[in-house]
């Protein structure tokens, strides 16, 4: 009896997690069915369910081209950040060369530094490259991240020595050993840290506003934006708007997310 009262209890307090968690995503979803006038009167279930405020969405916003502008903003960044991040922790973990130490301190200490303190000099050397209002002066700059090298390096630390010694024995190269025994085993590693940047970049919003210029490159979350009127604010149209941005990052997490749990149970701190 003590087993079972035990689980009752935990299945309790689990329900109750799961209930404030997803109370604000049903309330988002609730309110954007709302007729405007109703957006806050706090009722789950709406008196007038209506679409209007998707309707109006599509019709004042061109949000398959905010759509398109992030996914290929944050699918960009993910794949380059994976393979920038993997190559540099596969380096600091395995490879032997003066200043090593000091080099990964410096990169980690990079973490220290808030966004907004470099935004303007970023925007410099964006705009001496010619970048500004594109989608590549979106994405370069999101690219270095002290984060994924550091969990990279700690991930390809935790793989025993002998690995690296066998492919080399065998006579793999430094990229050989790499790509085909450093990359297939750190799998979970590389869909935890890709879920993350592509979540990450697909709800930036600072910097994107910064970069684009031009109606054509906004992204999604601009988009969003536009929709404050200085006079007056249509919240169920930012709501469902809202709505629309969070599906496909859902249904990533949907299907990835057994290997992203994986991968963060899995990353050790051992140095």
């Amino acid at each position: 009896m003590k087993k079972y009262g035990i689980l009752l209890v935990k299945s309790l307090v689990g329900c109750v997690f799961l209930a404030f968690t997803l109370f604000p995503i049903v309330l988002l979803i609730s309110s954007s069915l709302k007729i405007d006038t109703e957006v806050f009167d706090y009722r789950i279930i709406p008196k007038h369910i209506t679409l209007d405020a998707y309707k109006q969405v599509f019709r004042i916003l061109d949000i398959f081209t905010g759509i398109r502008n992030s996914l290929f903003v944050a699918t960009m960044v993910t794949v380059l950040a994976l393979i920038v991040h993997s190559m540099a922790a596969f380096a600091f973990a395995r490879l032997e060369f003066p200043g090593k130490k000091g080099a990964f301190m410096w990169v980690l200490s990079t973490m220290m530094i808030p966004f907004p303190v470099i935004i303007i000099p970023l925007f410099f050397i964006i705009k001496s490259l010619g970048l500004v209002n594109s989608l590549w002066g979106m994405i370069l700059p999101m690219v270095p991240h002290a984060y994924g090298v550091f969990l990279f390096r700690q991930y390809f630390m935790e793989m025993p020595d002998s690995l690296y010694e066998s492919a080399r024995i065998d006579g793999c190269s430094v990229f050989q050993t790499f790509r085909k025994i450093y990359v297939p085993l750190a799998k979970p590693m590389f869909i935890t840290l890709g879920v993350s940047f592509f979540v990450t970049n697909w709800n930036s919003y600072l910097w994107s506003t910064i970069v684009a210029q031009d109606e054509t490159k906004y992204t999604i979350q601009i988009q969003i934006a536009t929709l404050m009127g200085s006079l007056r604010i249509s919240w169920n149209q930012i709501l469902a708007a809202s709505v629309i941005a969070i599906v496909p990052t859902v249904l990533l997490f949907g299907v990835l997310q057994r290997y992203y749990l994986e991968g963060i149970k899995t990353t050790g701190m051992k140095e």
